[in-house]
This record gives structure tokens, C-alpha cells and sequence, in this order.
């Protein structure tokens, strides 16, 4: 006998059904951009709806079909976001690109995408200019910007204006309906090992992240919330707040490239944010700007921040001394990118205040949609005592099962049950769920065969009032193969030795862990997206002579 199938209403999950859900039930709800040309533009998820319909328009104008990839490099801004919905919603794949990175990756990855069309800011004229020819699938280029702040004269041929592509259609474009597992976006990882590579989304898995980031246990979003993200729009989606606002229906604000901490305090101020998201740098930057001028959040409440551990200081600071709620998270391109945020549970609400931070420091709960295990090398599953370190695995309805233009699967067996994606990650869970981690696999440091945590050691060293950023590296050790250095960044007009840092870590780590040594530098490399570069750190210090050596 066959099963009884529901009854309800076939409708896809597609990313044009949350501009549409905005623009009908909050079309007033304003987004606010800072623009590269120096201004405050101001518009609403009506008008966006609308110029995204034009958009879509323009771009079967220009001869794009389904699955063509649009290329973007562009900060957070209004154009972005309509880029995000008119190509998406459209059947076109929308290909955000880190303009941080050094032109030849970025040649490398537009062409591996196999872009046809590409839009870029302003202030990545000079660089497309220089890049143009490279470029060899892009048939059309397209400057974000109005007619008068199109240039007199530039090296790229039939440079296209944005806004008079917008300006020339009609709006009238129904969104079309098609299979909700096609192609939504494309991100590429960072590619700090190798060339970088694409993470293919689908319009499924996206609009299922939009809901789970928005939970109460994740990012809590709501229609009342004012939702500015420092996080990039070219990182990662910018972490999928761009779904999940249109999905609540909240107000946008968006800084542009003014991401210093001046730009961002007030912005913060005069628009009356309440959420943001972004990773450890540019809070830093943030906290440094409050701090010398003696200033204070008037509606501000929260914050996620991931991209790389969030070291407890930086956490205290913004609870303590703000009254910001801090939401320690960890994903990656690879899970859309949300796999866990720190959040308590209902039985963890009467522990010590002490104890509740120590969870909070986490890296968190899993939120539905995804699910993670521990294993060892022999893909054994380990223990959720808190204690056992072991492998990171996840799998769930927003993480890969391959990479763009790759057949080879990156998954691997747990207890015989394959399908789980390695990340890379050593971390511990414990009995309530909560992960932490403990090093990427490639940074953590091996002395004797034990395992030292880098990021244990960073977030002590972060702790001292003298330092502004640590890394600790793995230097060659001929006894133990491999002991801690510690890579300091000092505050301006701060002073600190090494024998005082090191005198720091007695009775905050246990003896045989507290670093070898001390280097001071003037600044720390990062990656594109903000993670210290530890790859270029031990390459600069592969020949450092610990002083137990």
C-alpha cells in the first residue's frame, strides 16, 4: 500500500521568495549605505525588490543565461545586495570575490568560476583596469556606480554603467520558478594551502541557513533589530545576514569600506544599531577607538564573532564594559558558513558567572541543519567528555559535498556511516553539546608527542594589558621536535618584556605549555578575510633558535 503523501502547497525554497517576502511585508524598512563616493544613500526593501527585478532584467539584456556566473568585488552596500538577489533570483549564480586578495589569485579564481560579467566599486577601478585582460570568460564589465562618477577615460573597453543598466528597464519581471537545488552563489575559500577553491550553494541550502542564522539560539534576528554587518559581503555571504534580514524583515546598514573604528563607532550611533557580526580585527580596531576616547554604546546589544577564536578579553571587554552580548561562533565556507554559536541552555542560566563565561568562550551548540562529531585518525568517534581532542567533523543540509569543477569527494566515513566533511579543525565537545576548538590541524603544536593549543596560549597572551595581538607558532626543537613561540604585537606606547609575558602564563596554563619564547613585532600578517597568516609566521621564524635549544 503507498505511503499517504502530504497535501500542502509545492513551493521551492528560493532566494527570490525572501526579497519578495521583504518587500511585501516590510517594503518601508529602510537600507542605509555608506557609499565609496563619500555619501549616505538611503533606500527601502521595496525599492531594492524592484531594482533587483531591473537587474535581472538588465543582465538578459546583456545575454546572460541560466547558471552564467555574475562577479562581484564590492563592499557592503545596497548595489551588492541588489547584485545578490537580481542574479540569483534569476537563475544566475552569484560569484562574490575577495578583493583583498593579490590580483592574480583573484584572476585566477574569476576565471576558474568562468564569470561573464563582472561588478566592481569604485575603488577597485584601478585594480579591474590592470586585470582586464586577464580576465578571459568576462564579456561584460560593469562599474557600481551613476553616470557622473563614471570615469573620463579608462583601459577597459565598453565599460558599462550600473545604474543606467538599472535606469533602462522597466521592472516588469516575474521571478522565475525553478528546481530549488539549482546553483544560488559561489564562494572560494581563502586558499591559504593551493589555489583557492569554490564552494558551489544552492537556493535550498541557502534559504535553510537564512532561517537557521536567524533562530533565537543563533544570531536572533527580528523585525526589530537594526542590523549592520562588518563581516564582508564577499566573506562568505557576509555570513548570510543579507538572506536573514530580508527573511525577518529588518532595517540594513551597511559601512562600505569605511571599517575604521571611528567609521564604524558612529555609524553605529546615528543609525541606532542593535546587532553586528564581523570578525576579531576590526572589533579590535573598535574597542581601541572607545577606549582613547572615553565612549559608550547608546543601542547596541550584541555581536557574533567568528572568522577566528574571539579571545576572552576582547569578550569581557564588550560585556563588561559595554553591555554587549558577545556570541562566540565558528563555521566556514564550506557550511554556508554557520555550524555552531555559543548560546546557554536553560539548565546552564543559575551557574556561577565564572563558569557560564568559560561555555560562552566556546565556540557552541550546533544549530539545526547541521550536526559535528569528533573522531580519530582511524575515523573512530571520540567521546563528548569536554577532554578528548580529536578531528572536526560536520555534515548537514548547507555544508559541500564537493568543490566546484572537482568529481573527487572530500568526505569521510564516521563509525561506518559516511557523508561527513573533515574541516580541518581539532576540537573537544562536551556532555551539553558545546564545542570548542582547540587549533586548526596544521597550527597546532606538537611538543613530545602532547598537543599544545595555540589558541589557548593567544588568548592568555591577549589577556595582558600591554598586548594588542598574539600568534603562537610551532619552532624546532631538538629534544621535544617542536616547542611554542610566541609572536607578539605590542600596544602603541605600551611596553612589556619577554621574561614579564612569560611570567604571565604561571598558574593560567599548565608549566610544560607556556611558550619557549618570546618574539616582538611591529605588526601581525593576516589573511584576506582577517585570520592571522600562522603559514607566514613560521615561514619567518622556521630558523628562530629557542633559547631551550
Amino acid at each position: 500500500m503507498p505511503a499517504l503523501m502530504g497535501q500542502m502547497m509545492q513551493m521551492p525554497l528560493l532566494i527570490s521568495s525572501l526579497i519578495r517576502h521583504a518587500a511585501r511585508h516590510a517594503a518601508d524598512t529602510e537600507i542605509v549605505s555608506k557609499r565609496v563616493e563619500g555619501d549616505m544613500h538611503r533606500t527601502t526593501w521595496g525599492e531594492v525588490e524592484l531594482r533587483s527585478r531591473q537587474l535581472a532584467q538588465a543582465f538578459a539584456r546583456l545575454g546572460c543565461e541560466a547558471g552564467d556566473r555574475i562577479g562581484t568585488l564590492a563592499w557592503n552596500g545596497y548595489r551588492h545586495v541588489e547584485i545578490y538577489y537580481g542574479s540569483s533570483g534569476s537563475q544566475l549564480v552569484c560569484h562574490t570575490i575577495n578583493p583583498r586578495l593579490f590580483p592574480e589569485q583573484i584572476v585566477w579564481i574569476a576565471n576558474d568560476a568562468e564569470d561573464k560579467v563582472l561588478c566592481f566599486d569604485l575603488t577597485f577601478l584601478p585594480l579591474v583596469e590592470k586585470i582586464a585582460v586577464q580576465l578571459t570568460t568576462v564579456k561584460h564589465f560593469v562599474l557600481m556606480t551613476d553616470r557622473a562618477h563614471m570615469p573620463a577615460s579608462t583601459a577597459i573597453p565598453s565599460l558599462l554603467c550600473y545604474e543606467d543598466l538599472v535606469a533602462a528597464e522597466d521592472g516588469r519581471y516575474t521571478w522565475p520558478t525553478f528546481d530549488e537545488n539549482t546553483a544560488s552563489s559561489i564562494c572560494y575559500t581563502s586558499g591559504t594551502t593551493g589555489n583557492p577553491k569554490g564552494a558551489v550553494y544552492s537556493h535550498r541550502s541557502s534559504v535553510l541557513h537564512a532561517y537557521g542564522a536567524a533562530l533565537p539560539d543563533a544570531m536572533d534576528c527580528s523585525a526589530s533589530d537594526v542590523v549592520l554587518p562588518v563581516v564582508p559581503m564577499f566573506h562568505v555571504n557576509a555570513w548570510g545576514l543579507p538572506y536573514s534580514a530580508a527573511l525577518v524583515g529588518c532595517k540594513l546598514v551597511f559601512p562600505g569600506p569605511h571599517l575604521d573604528g571611528k567609521s564604524v563607532y558612529e555609524l553605529f550611533e546615528s543609525e541606532k544599531v542593535t546587532f553586528s557580526a564581523g570578525v576579531p580585527t576590526v572589533w579590535l580596531g573598535l574597542l581601541t577607538h572607545m577606549k582613547n576616547n572615553k565612549l559608550k554604546f547608546s543601542t547596541f546589544k550584541r555581536t557574533v564573532i567568528g572568522g577566528s577564536a574571539c579571545p576572552p578579553a576582547m569578550m569581557k571587554a564588550f560585556q563588561e564594559e559595554h553591555g554587549v552580548e558577545v556570541i562566540h561562533a565558528w563555521g566556514m565556507t564550506e557550511l554556508s558558513p554557520l555550524g555552531t554559536l555559543s548560546k546557554l541552555k536553560a539548565k546552564h542560566k543559575d551557574l556561577p558567572h565564572e563558569a557560564q563565561q568559560r561555555l560562552l568562550e566556546k565556540q557552541g551548540r550546533v544549530i539545526y541543519g547541521i550536526d559535528m562529531a569528533i573522531i580519530d585518525d582511524d575515523g573512530k568517534s571520540l567521546p563528548w567528555d569536554g577532554q578528548a581532542a580529536g578531528n572536526l567533523v560536520v555534515r548537514g543540509s548547507w555544508v559541500i559535498d564537493r568543490y566546484f569543477g572537482k568529481p573527487e569527494s572530500p568526505l569521510v566515513t564516521v563509525d561506518g556511516e559516511p557523508g561527513w566533511f573533515p574541516t580541518g579543525d581539532v576540537a573537544t565537545i562536551d556532555a551539553d553539546g558545546f564545542m570548542q576548538i582547540t587549533d586548526r590541524s596544521k597550527d597546532v603544536i606538537k611538543s613530545g608527542g602532547e598537543w599544545i593549543s595555540s589558541i589557548d596560549l593567544e588568548n592568555i597572551a591577549m589577556a595582558h594589558p600591554a598586548v594588542h595581538e598574539a600568534a603562537a607558532i610551532a619552532a624546532k626543537h631538538p629534544k621535544w621536535d617542536e616547542r611554542p613561540l610566541l609572536v607578539v604585537m605590542r600596544k602603541p606606547g605600551q611596553n612589556v618584556t619577554r621574561e614579564e609575558l612569560l611570567a604571565f602564563f604561571e598558574g593560567r596554563i599548565a608549566k610544560w605549555q607556556i611558550p619557549d619564547d618570546v618574539v616582538f613585532v611591529d605588526e601581525i600578517p593576516h589573511t584576506a578575510t582577517g585570520k592571522i597568516q600562522k603559514l607566514k609566521l613560521r615561514e619567518q621564524f622556521k630558523n628562530h633558535v629557542l633559547p631551550s635549544a
